[in-house]
């Protein structure tokens, strides 16, 4: 029986992908480096250091400076994020019904709760989970156990949502079973 609802944050719950592109891009182009739209969305839903390797940046202090610059310039373009309206509304009455729920991303922690706090969701989940809460990044299935055992469900108790081939793969990897959302979801 089901007994927990897990979803992923971005491109899942949230579409932030075009506020996460222009934060990036502001970023990248302070440090000369230019980003284009088809090369983060080669990377997008990896983990920022994942994402930097991809990028041919191994520098750390510059890949330091672009997580700053990031997170400095982010807020500003959260009118761009798009809520699954769908899958909120199916979490809220899960979670009324007496559901466990919760978001595990592997983004930033205060990206990921800003833009939680900005929308206005957090009540609807019992645990949120950021890449801090983990040492590997999906698709290692870390984030999804670590949430199971927090909320004390077993995978076969547990439905998660997600959009990436990477969260895909930690979803089967954890043996949970999972639900692929597609970017049609939020129009």
């Amino acid at each position: 029986m089901l007994q927990a609802i897990i979803t992923d944050f971005d491109g899942t719950l949230v579409d932030t992908f075009e506020a996460n592109l222009l934060a990036y891009q502001e970023a990248f182009a302070k440090e000369g480096i230019r980003l284009t739209q088809e090369r983060y969305r080669e990377c997008f839903g990896c983990r920022f250091d994942g994402f930097m390797t991809a990028m041919g940046i191994v520098d750390d202090q510059v890949a330091g400076r672009i997580k700053q610059y990031k997170k400095e310039c982010y807020t500003k373009y959260f009118h761009l994020l798009k809520i699954n309206e769908h899958l909120v509304r199916l979490i809220e009455s899960f979670k009324a019904m007496g559901g466990k729920t919760a978001i595990a991303s592997t983004a930033r922690r205060e990206n990921l709760m800003n833009a939680v706090n900005y929308l206005g969701i957090a009540k609807h989940f019992d645990l949120i989970y950021a890449g801090v809460d983990v040492t590997k990044g999906k698709p290692s299935p870390e984030i999804y156990l670590k949430a199971m055992d927090a909320l004390g469900v077993s995978p076969e108790q547990t439905l998660i949502f997600e959009d990436s081939d990477v969260g895909i793969q930690a979803a089967k990897a954890a043996g949970a079973n999972y639900m692929i959302v597609s970017p049609s979801q939020f129009e």
